[in-house]
């Protein structure tokens, strides 16, 4: 395959967990579990956004929750493999630092 087929999937897997972004955003509970499993809050939360590795921290949430994995593929329209392929994508980025 040629060069714009990593770019293709890396954007893909954005997108992926960009909704799940969305998903857990939705739900005030979720969104007050995700926060407070992270670290995170209102004062930080852009400032994290703005971080490459955010949106993997967002996949890896999600994908260590299997509940909340096949809600959120379910959701999404996504076989739940497919989140773990992002995830798995995403890995290669450099290591989560905690902010």
């Amino acid at each position: 395959m040629g060069p714009a087929a990593p770019k293709a999937d890396a954007e893909s897997d954005d997108s992926i967990a960009i909704a799940a972004l969305n998903f857990l955003a939705s739900d005030g509970k979720r969104l007050a579990q995700f926060l407070s499993m992270t670290g995170l809050g209102p004062h930080n939360l852009r400032r994290a956004a703005s971080d490459p590795n955010f949106l993997r921290s967002v996949i890896e949430y999600v994908a260590g929750d299997e509940p909340l994995l096949l809600a959120f593929a379910a959701e999404a329209e996504l076989d739940p493999a497919a989140v773990g392929r992002a995830l798995g994508n995403m890995r290669g980025a450099r290591p989560v630092r905690q902010l």
